[in-house]
């Protein structure tokens, strides 16, 4: 069996789809005229399909809107209490990172910096040392490249399109959704490891493999978006709540859950649970990320009289000498810390 054959017969819906739209393809092309019959197949198949998805969509969020009143996490940029600059804050904290520790570097930061015009004036050292133990740093750079466009291009005000928000430094597809459905109330479907994983097994029984969104799960996401803007909203927020608290990854808390009864997923007998697209998680310890994480932390943890870290403090930091100067050239590079003429080190400012 051919490679495209193998692909063309997959679960997932928009696969499905493929698989009729190929075969009746075929035919068509050795009659030409049955070509307008396939044409209408196809799209009638697709409509079918739409429709059924819709439909079951439409009873999911009746269970799951109320479970999301009653269970949701009362984090400090929700329900309305955040700027929309303070909601693409913690969307950009929270990728990547578990969300009990955004909480309280989003609450210090914004009690610092709320708007874009503050982060922009702000020294980077401040702003590294501020993003703690957030991880991947390079983050809170962008952000503050960010808060510059945003002040000086934009009047202060955070773009309230798609194409807008995309074009900001350090914003993609995700940042950009999540601040039009949560921030301005906007009906658009927002599309994170989370939701994937829920509307995959809820709706189409199969278990979402991780790495990047596939069109097929993208067409899955528009299909079950409700049509109205305030439901589209509670049905983002409610499926990325249930993901992170009930329909985790490796042990979904199937007894719990509002949705069981509607579940394509638990009818099925969860086929797949845990299966992974993307290599094992690699481990921490010894990695040139623990070495950066290392010397960032020294340099935010310095006492107040001091300016940097001399040469052999950072020497002391790693046993390795050659993987830390690999890391130290790293971050050097990345415009996370300065390195002097002395060998001394210290954050940028």
């Amino acid at each position: 069996m051919n490679d495209t054959r193998e692909r063309s017969t997959g679960n997932g819906p928009g696969n499905r789809v493929d698989a009729v739209r190929a075969d009746r393809t075929h035919v068509a092309s050795h009659d030409p005229s049955v070509s307008d019959a396939v044409h209408a197949g196809v799209v009638e198949h697709e409509d079918v399909e739409r429709g059924a998805v819709e439909s079951h969509a439409a009873a999911v969020a009746e269970s799951l809107g109320a479970w999301w009143r009653a269970n949701a996490r009362d984090l400090p940029w929700r329900f309305g209490r955040a700027t929309s600059w303070g909601v693409l804050v913690s969307e950009v904290m929270s990728q990547q990172t578990q969300m009990s520790r955004v909480v309280p570097y989003w609450t210090a930061w914004m009690d610092r910096w709320p708007d874009a015009r503050a982060l922009a004036a702000a020294p980077k050292a401040d702003v590294i040392t501020a993003w703690g133990r957030l991880g991947y740093p390079r983050r809170a750079l962008r952000l503050q490249e960010c808060a510059r466009v945003v002040a000086e291009s934009c009047g202060d005000v955070l773009p309230r399109t798609y194409e807008e928000l995309t074009a900001l430094p350090g914003i993609g597809d995700y940042t950009a959704s999540a601040v039009m459905s949560f921030a301005y109330g906007e009906r658009i479907a927002v599309i994170d490891t989370n939701i994937r994983r829920v509307l995959s097994r809820v709706l189409t029984g199969v278990e979402s493999r991780g790495g990047a969104a596939s069109p097929a799960e993208r067409a899955l996401a528009a299909r079950a978006l409700p049509r109205d803007a305030a439901s589209s909203v509670l049905w983002n927020q409610s499926v990325m709540e249930l993901g992170a608290l009930v329909c985790t990854a490796k042990a979904p808390a199937c007894d719990a859950c509002p949705v069981a009864d509607c579940c394509a997923f638990l009818a099925a007998g969860r086929p797949g649970l845990g299966e992974r697209r993307t290599r094992p998680r690699q481990r921490f310890a010894g990695t040139d990320r623990q070495v950066r994480g290392i010397v960032l932390d020294a340099l935010r943890h310095l006492p107040p009289e001091a300016t940097t870290l001399d040469r052999a403090a950072a020497r002391a930091l790693w046993k390795d000498r050659a993987q830390l100067d690999a890391c130290i050239a790293s971050l050097d590079d990345d415009g996370l810390i300065e390195m002097l003429p002395d060998g001394s080190l210290r954050l940028p400012r």
